[in-house]
């Protein structure tokens, strides 16, 4: 089962092969979803890792003792329902259908989670400000 993380790296590793490492020397299955990497500064990737009779927890031990913060994308990606009003203006951009109006008599947005990569493109389009990303 993929699990979908934010990777937060510090700027003296931003050189590193830290996800050809995670591929090679641990059998992980790295689909990078979205990046954010520039010299001298922190670093994010937001990807989704399967392992693949790979080493899991020794790939979490290696990022750890690297200074590679680990995340799970849930923390970063918050939807206030109580500014929500079912606009649907957030559903039509929605590249992987996180956002989705599954009942069309109610017209009420949906937001599943698990389908959602943190692309921000709900936040930019949202009027009500009720998707957010906490995302530096």
């Amino acid at each position: 089962m993929p699990k979908k993380l934010v990777l937060h790296f510090p700027p003296h590793l931003i050189d590193q092969p830290i996800t050809y490492r995670l591929i090679k020397d641990f059998g992980l299955v790295v689909n990078i979803l979205r990046a954010r990497i520039t010299p001298r500064e922190w670093g994010r990737m937001v990807v989704e890792l399967t392992e693949d009779g790979g080493r899991w927890q020794d790939a979490m031990d290696f990022l750890a003792e690297a200074g590679v913060g680990v995340e799970p994308l849930a923390r970063e990606v918050l939807r206030h329902e109580e500014r929500c009003i079912h606009c649907t203006a957030c559903v039509a951009p929605c590249p992987t259908k996180a956002l989705d109006v599954p009942d069309r008599y109610l017209m009420e947005v949906a937001f599943d989670q698990d389908r959602c990569i943190a692309c921000e493109i709900c936040q930019k389009v949202c009027p009500y400000q009720a998707m957010e990303i906490l995302f530096d």
